[in-house]
């Protein structure tokens, strides 16, 4: 498996972790109630699990199964990959910080912007490597 590929997956369990350990967390208060201020995870909680879990899954297993090329970097131009891995793992944390401690709609746009700029790279990367049958 590439490098980047275990470091997306892995860095999408760790997600996965977090986030349903705030899930709990906050499910727990649900059911005992023990601290209101719990609920304030609750965008944290969502963007950890809907965009740092699935997303990041997704594309570490799309850069491990895209097809090679057959001439040329085996798997193209690895620096969109790593760039791809920073900026949607920095846009995780500021949208999610963000919305936890109710930062400036600014700060939530830029983890945003920045989650997309992560999937566009990864599609700019990919979309040579998608090829039809035959060819």
């Amino acid at each position: 498996m590439p490098r980047p590929s275990v470091w997306l997956i892995r860095t999408a369990l760790l997600h996965l972790g977090i986030g349903f350990t705030i899930g709990a967390l906050i499910l727990f208060e649900k059911g005992v109630p023990y601290a209101d201020a719990i609920w304030a995870l609750l965008p944290l909680h969502i963007e950890l699990v809907l965009v740092g879990w699935t997303t990041q899954l997704a594309l570490g297993v799309g850069y491990w199964i895209l097809p090679r090329f057959l001439r040329g970097p085996a798997r193209g131009d690895e620096r969109l990959i790593w760039a791809s891995y920073l900026l949607l793992n920095l846009g995780v944390l500021s949208a999610g910080v963000g919305g936890w401690l109710n930062a400036p709609g600014a700060v939530l746009l830029a983890g945003r912007v920045a989650e997309m700029v992560a999937v566009a790279l990864f599609a700019l990367q990919a979309i040579p490597r998608v090829k039809p049958h035959g060819v």
